[in-house]
């Protein structure tokens, strides 16, 4: 049956508190909370029980979505110290710069090749919308003491800013679907996105470097309390999508932009006062993977063969090749390569893309081999990753181990902050650290 939002609300907010009062007996587990959430809403959406339905086309859906993209936008780029990654830019720089657009090519090329009735704008969107990975996903990477922080933070920086990366490519090949399906000519679409994405980083500067700038301010003087120091960023990422949307420019972007412009203005942003941002963050987030959960399970009857082929080869060759070739000459171990590639995992933007695509152009010919892809391909990666994160890590940190002291993995970094929040289950780094010193 179809359900009203507050009923949606109640019965989402009965399973968080159903597991919060598990979360510390799971943990360490392989049991994560995203895979708890997913598999909840398979099992009561139409392809389960039939309990709920909640359409993807939804306004509150997309709603929900939007926000919790938008602060993670927001607190993933605050996060991220400039000054500080000048330390550790090597590893990261490349993905980002090489690895990306890599991944997005190939996952273009593959989609073309493997979906013959896909347009070339088609498969693009199947590209750009499944080259950003998640940070959330891949917290029991970043947060674990037993992977060397070189790698570990090539990943948390990577997943903290290729999501804003990617969004550029997404609404590019998004006007490209729209003017092949005629809903404007390709001039109009193309000028319209380069508003789009300018206005949003004005916006974004703007308000970024203003706020920032306030806050440091105030809090020289004092004048603002711990509380409403965590609290100013959540307003800020909130201004910044609304201000931008409202003048005609990407919110999405303008989030981002006004994240790293608030960390630089700001000086001293620090992990605890993302944190509050980033626990709102998380809880829509779960209510996203939920979301997710119950619009898969409604479509698992049409996936195929050729779906499956495609996102198993998006969670390891379009993934790993692209990583191999972005870190040529930094002279890693065939085990970091490794590593590196498998750890990509898929999730919230990937999700939220998906729903914006199905909103602004679900009527394109492709949209019914698009929207299944991702479902897939992100359902296969909630899983995966969630079950292979603690087994991989022991593994890698074995190997690693085993180099001479001299190898790249082994050299000391820089820790930068990562997530710390609810979107995965991770006491179990925690225990690692008392058995295993940090390499």
């Amino acid at each position: 049956m179809i359900v009203e939002p507050a009923v949606f609300v109640v019965i989402f907010a009965a399973l968080l508190f159903t597991f919060s009062l598990i979360s510390r007996r799971i943990s360490g587990t392989v049991l994560t909370a995203p895979m708890f959430f997913v598999a909840l809403g398979v099992l009561l959406s139409p392809g389960g029980i039939d309990l709920l339905t909640l359409p993807a086309t939804s306004s509150f859906v997309l709603l929900v979505a939007e926000v919790a993209l938008v602060i993670t936008l927001f607190t993933d780029a605050a996060r991220i110290d400039i000054r500080s990654l000048g330390k550790n830019r090597q590893f990261p720089g490349r993905l980002l710069l090489f690895g990306l657009p890599l991944t997005i090519g190939a996952g273009i090329a593959l989609a073309a090749l493997i979906f013959a009735d896909l347009t070339l704008a088609e498969a693009g969107l199947i590209g750009a919308i499944l080259a950003p990975t998640d940070a959330g996903l891949g917290q029991a990477i970043v947060n674990n003491p037993g992977v060397p922080v070189r790698i570990r933070q090539a990943l948390n920086v990577e997943s903290g800013l290729n999501d804003g990366g990617a969004i550029p490519f997404f609404f590019l090949f998004l006007a490209l679907t729209e003017a092949e399906a005629e809903v404007a000519p390709i001039s109009l679409l193309l000028s319209l996105l380069v508003e789009q994405i300018g206005l949003g980083v004005i916006v974004g500067l703007a308000i970024g470097f203003t706020g920032g700038w306030l806050g440091r301010w105030s809090l020289s003087r004092g004048w603002i309390s711990g509380t409403y120091l965590r609290i100013d960023i959540l307003a800020l990422a909130i201004i910044a999508w609304l201000v931008a949307d409202a003048i005609g420019g990407s919110g999405f972007i303008a989030a981002f932009i006004g994240g790293l412009a608030m960390a630089a203005a700001f000086k001293r942003v620090q992990n605890e006062e993302v944190s509050f941002a980033e626990a709102e963050a998380d809880i829509l987030n779960l209510a996203v993977f939920f979301i997710f959960g119950l619009v898969a399970g409604g479509l698992i009857g049409s996936i195929d063969w050729t779906i499956i082929l495609y996102a198993v080869l998006s969670l390891t060759v379009i993934r790993m090749i692209p990583v191999a070739i972005s870190l040529l000459g930094v002279h890693l171990g065939r085990e970091s390569i490794l590593f590196l590639g498998w750890f990509g995992p898929r999730g919230l933007a990937s999700i939220v893309l998906l729903l914006i695509a199905v909103d602004e152009a679900g009527g394109i010919a492709g949209m019914p081999t698009i929207s299944p892809v991702v479902i897939t391909t992100v359902l296969a990666s909630v899983f995966a990753h969630g079950i292979t994160a603690n087994p991989a890590i022991r593994w890698y940190a074995r190997r690693v181990a085993a180099l001479p002291p001299g190898a790249p993995e082994r050299k000391g970094g820089e820790e930068l902050p990562t997530r710390g929040g609810i979107s995965a289950t991770g006491r179990a780094s925690e225990g690692y650290r008392e058995r295993n010193p940090p390499l």
